[in-house]
């Protein structure tokens, strides 16, 4: 057999099988590495934001919000969609963290990109962290309920290692600003 040297899989055609308003999902005809055949599901997502937002007394303000696919609560950190795909992505986080908290930050730090699922979706999640927190008053979007609270990073992060917060943005984002922080 031999040796493979570009292991890049080429589109041959695309089919758009759902066009939604936020996930938009296509079937791909695809070569292999070797030149065989294969199809490839994938979801093309406008990308997203999130933000650990760190008090002056070093709390995490966290989110906990119903979540309809998995029917439960979901403990998080605050996050959005970009409004489109060239949106300047520290002006979306700056929107989201105003308009679920209320809080605005005068620091800003990218943490770096998140990919959710990348066996199948497009999607690509900006982390930041914010500190210098002022507390304004929140904008929700209609369709948006959530309950707002703090806790300590360290709390946070030990609720992550223990397996109670299941959010993989959260996790990611919350041990990344907590090691940025000296906190782990």
């Amino acid at each position: 057999m031999a040796e493979i040297k570009d292991y890049t899989e080429r589109q041959v055609d695309s089919t758009l099988v759902f066009d939604g308003e936020i996930l938009h999902v296509k079937m791909d005809n695809i070569l292999l590495p070797n030149g065989k055949p294969a199809t490839r599901e994938r979801i093309e997502h406008i990308g997203a934001v999130c933000i650990v937002p760190v008090t002056d007394d070093g709390k995490i303000i966290m989110e906990e919000q119903y979540r309809y696919p998995v029917s439960r609560m979901i403990y998080e950190i605050p996050a959005g969609k970009l409004d489109s795909k060239d949106e300047d992505r520290l002006l979306a986080a700056k929107r989201e963290l105003r308009e679920e908290t209320g809080y605005e930050a005068s620091e800003w730090i990218d943490l770096g990109i998140y990919l959710p699922a990348p066996a199948y979706s497009d999607e690509k999640i900006t982390m930041y962290l914010a500190r210098g927190l002022k507390k304004g008053s929140q904008d929700l979007d209609d369709d948006e309920f959530l309950k707002l609270s703090e806790a300590p990073i360290e709390e946070v992060v030990s609720k992550i290692f223990a397996g109670e917060i299941h959010d993989g943005k959260t996790q990611v984002a919350v041990l990344k600003a907590a090691k940025y922080l000296n906190k782990i």
